[in-house]
């Protein structure tokens, strides 16, 4: 009689939008490589995009040095307070990041060590675009161009934008590049409402980060007829009121999204303690993404028969 040897499932990791509070992927991915858990199939969506870049090109451990050391004074060197530009973020900067942190110049998505996808949004019709293959940094700038802080990404004809509006977590991906069993990180889970509570809290407010900084650029250059001296009756800041439409609508697309494909493993970092921009808090979202692994070792283990 022949025995036949079952061949081990393969492995897919899909890393959820959320700006700042993605650096919690780089802690998975370590967390998951101590478990000798090594995915073969890793698909992102905006800032998950830029860690699954670095790690299926190597560069994984630079990534994680240099944002360790990120500061507010150096993340604030990436802003251009220029309203005549496209977005906010210095894309020249940013560019010499990736290639610094994130992969070569040269590099395709063909290269790396594992399957990798990025996931972008096309302006024009709202369909979901899919990078497979080609350059890699090409892949990686275009799931992360957020309207308004970013400028939109061109592509074979194509405006694109920031993956996070049409399939924040992209489970569906890591299904259709071939991945038996997928973990997802979902970075979306506990952030409604959360920004204006610590703010009514007393703690770091909008004035004390780059947010803040934007907001009081573009009040210079804003007429003043909404605004209402009465204590207590002004909205909130520019960019307080952007940052939470962007956590509910990536928070109701998540969960829309994932109700139709759902993962075999949900991990879900608790980081609503940390804002939007605040991308200089690395350490702490580094840890609880780790600590979201530990605290998820027996379903982990259940799952993959480890």
């Amino acid at each position: 009689m022949s025995h036949q040897t079952q061949s081990s499932p393969t492995i897919g990791l899909a890393l959820g939008s959320g700006a700042s509070r993605g650096w919690a992927h780089i802690g998975v991915i370590k967390a998951l490589s101590e478990l000798d858990i090594h995915p073969k199939v890793v698909c992102g969506c905006s800032i998950g995009a830029i860690v699954g870049a670095s790690y299926v090109s190597g560069s994984l451990d630079k990534l994680e040095h240099w944002v360790r050391s990120l500061t507010k004074v150096e993340l604030a060197r990436f802003i251009e307070l220029n309203l005549s530009l496209n977005g906010f973020v210095d894309t020249k900067k940013l560019h010499e990041f990736f290639l610094q942190c994130v992969c070569r110049e040269d590099e395709s998505i063909e290269d790396v060590t594992a399957k990798f996808a990025s996931v972008a949004t096309d302006l024009e019709t709202g369909r979901e675009v899919w990078f497979t293959r080609g350059p890699l940094i090409d892949a990686v700038l275009a799931s992360i161009s957020l309207p308004g802080l970013f400028p939109a990404l061109q592509n074979q004809g194509r405006w694109l934008v920031d993956g996070g509006l049409v399939n924040p977590v992209p489970v569906s991906v890591c299904h259709a590049l071939g991945a038996d069993i997928v973990i997802s990180v979902n970075l979306n889970g506990d952030i409604v409402g959360k920004h204006f509570i610590q703010e009514r809290e007393g703690q770091e407010t909008e004035s004390e980060n780059v947010l803040g900084m934007l907001s009081r650029a573009v009040d210079k250059y804003s007429p003043s007829i909404f605004k209402d001296e009465k204590e207590g009756t002004s909205p909130p800041g520019l960019f307080d009121a952007i940052a939470g439409s962007i956590n509910i609508a990536q928070d109701r697309i998540t969960r829309s999204r994932l109700a139709g494909d759902p993962p075999d493993i949900m991990l879900s970092p608790k980081l609503s303690h940390i804002g939007l921009m605040e991308f200089f808090r690395a350490e702490e979202a580094i840890q609880e993404g780790r600590e979201c692994v530990i605290r998820m070792l027996p379903e982990i283990r259940h799952v993959l028969g480890k």
